[in-house]
C-alpha cells in the first residue's frame, strides 16, 4: 500500500502588497509516495495572482493545509497527481522494459 504525503517546501512572497507584508505569490510543493522500498514524487510550483480586497491571512498564521487548499483550488488535480506518483511506483515494481544479462556473458 502506498502512503502519499503532500509537502510545501517554499513560499515566494511579495515583501509588501496592498493586503499586507509577505503576500504569497508562488508555492513550491511535492507529492511523495512510499510503498516499501519504492518511492515516487511529483514536484511543481503553483502561482497565485495578487487579488485586492480578498481575505488576507498574515504569513505567520498560514498553515500547510490552507496553502495546499490553494494549490488544489488553483488547478492542481490532487487525484491525478497522486495517481502519477502511484504510477511511478508501479513502474518500479513492474518495469515495462528490462535489460537482462547478455546470454553469452552468463
Amino acid at each position: 500500500m502506498t502512503t502519499i504525503t503532500w509537502n510545501i517546501s517554499q513560499l515566494d512572497c511579495l515583501p509588501q502588497a496592498p493586503e499586507g507584508a509577505d503576500y504569497v505569490i508562488c508555492c513550491h510543493w511535492q507529492c511523495t509516495g512510499v510503498d516499501g522500498a519504492y518511492t515516487g514524487q511529483v514536484y511543481s510550483t503553483t502561482s497565485f495572482a495578487v487579488v485586492e480586497g480578498t481575505s488576507f491571512t498574515p504569513y505567520a498564521d498560514l498553515t500547510q493545509a490552507q496553502v495546499l487548499g490553494w494549490i488544489w483550488d488553483n488547478g492542481v488535480d490532487k487525484t491525478a497527481t497522486e495517481a502519477a506518483v502511484e504510477g511511478q511506483i508501479e513502474t518500479q515494481k513492474n518495469p515495462p522494459i528490462v535489460a537482462p544479462p547478455l546470454p553469452w556473458a552468463v
